[in-house]
């Protein structure tokens, strides 16, 4: 039975050309770097992100993780916005494994502001931790960072000696979104984290990219984290069609979303959230109390969405289609006009 899931592109499921180039795969040990498909990736994803290396990983959280770890040193600080994924999505990761305090800087929907930013960032002294990374994240939820902005933070971090990283879980849907390169937004980072199982639709995997001795560093401390996978090019053969071929196709995900949002607010109550309105998440609300039993009602009717989270949250991917959104919305109008 098919369902129609909303719940998160990271439902979306490998193409039958990754699941081919999987079976086909030429492949080595990893651990020693002469898995040639898993070679050829992480060339790719430096090449395109225009950064000196890259490392594979078996999903975001590992790569944002190794990348703090990376950076820093147990007792160092790292300012990240209070919504970030790092933040709220990782298991309190980042005190277990890199041993950092994070300082978390309120925001407006993703945009800090720059001079509370700077007067943020502490040198170590006898009673405070020094700050020694600011993480961005774009896109963050459903809104996409203008460029000037991550220029701004770039230049107010490296003034100040600080790195930047940036979470790029979906920077493609970003790119799309400012209809611009990756490596336009990527040049505003030192490390970057790209995850290639969202809507590019690999079964596994994110590649996170920096300079070399970034890099070079961030590997030994991914075997540290048990991440040496030996023949993980299997999965990187599904990643490399994720970079090259999937990742142009995102704005069919946009015009989906978009479409979405548009026949939601023809439901009476339901609310759309356009300041988050950029790539293919979709914020709406309302304030009709049936709303705490959507979830299971769509459930029986064959569609997945998260529990009410105030607000609630669909997203559109590569499994998604319109006729697949004229059902959802049909079933909903009829569940709230009961």
């Amino acid at each position: 039975m098919r369902y129609i899931d909303l719940r998160s592109d990271t439902v979306t499921l490998p193409t039958d050309e990754m699941r081919l180039a999987m079976f086909n795969a030429e492949v080595g040990d990893d651990v020693f770097q002469d898995d040639p498909t898993l070679n050829k990736l992480e060339a790719l994803a430096a090449q395109m992100f225009k950064k000196e290396a890259a490392v594979f990983v078996p999903s975001g959280t590992f790569s944002n993780q190794l990348a703090l770890f990376t950076h820093t040193k147990h007792g160092d600080e790292v300012i990240v916005d209070q919504n970030a994924h790092i933040v709220i999505h990782e298991s309190g990761a980042s005190s277990i494994i890199a041993g950092v305090q994070l300082f978390t800087l309120e925001s407006h929907k993703g945009l800090w502001d720059l001079a509370k930013l700077e007067r943020s960032i502490k040198t170590r002294s006898t009673f405070t931790a020094g700050t020694a990374l600011i993480c961005v994240e774009n896109a963050i939820n459903g809104k996409a960072l203008p460029l000037e902005y991550m220029k701004n933070v770039y230049e107010i971090a490296h003034k100040k000696m600080v790195p930047v990283h940036l979470d790029g879980a979906r920077i493609f849907n970003a790119a799309t979104a400012l209809k611009c390169d990756v490596s336009e937004i990527a040049q505003y980072a030192d490390s970057v984290s790209v995850c290639l199982s969202k809507g590019l639709a690999a079964p596994v995997g994110t590649v996170l990219v920096g300079s070399k001795k970034f890099v070079d560093r961030a590997r030994d401390l991914r075997k540290l984290m048990g991440g040496g996978m030996r023949q993980a090019g299997f999965l990187a053969a599904a990643g490399i069609i994720a970079l090259e071929k999937m990742s142009k196709r995102l704005h069919i995900d946009h015009e989906n979303a978009t479409y979405l949002a548009t026949q939601l607010e023809t439901i009476e109550g339901i609310k759309v959230d356009y300041s988050e309105r950029d790539i293919n998440i979709v914020f709406f609300d309302t304030e009709d109390p049936r709303r705490e039993g959507l979830d299971q009602f769509l459930l029986q009717h064959h569609v997945k969405i998260l529990p009410y989270e105030h607000p609630f949250r669909f997203v559109t991917h590569h499994g998604i289609d319109k006729n697949d959104i004229d059902t959802v919305i049909k079933l909903m109008r009829g569940y709230f006009s009961r």
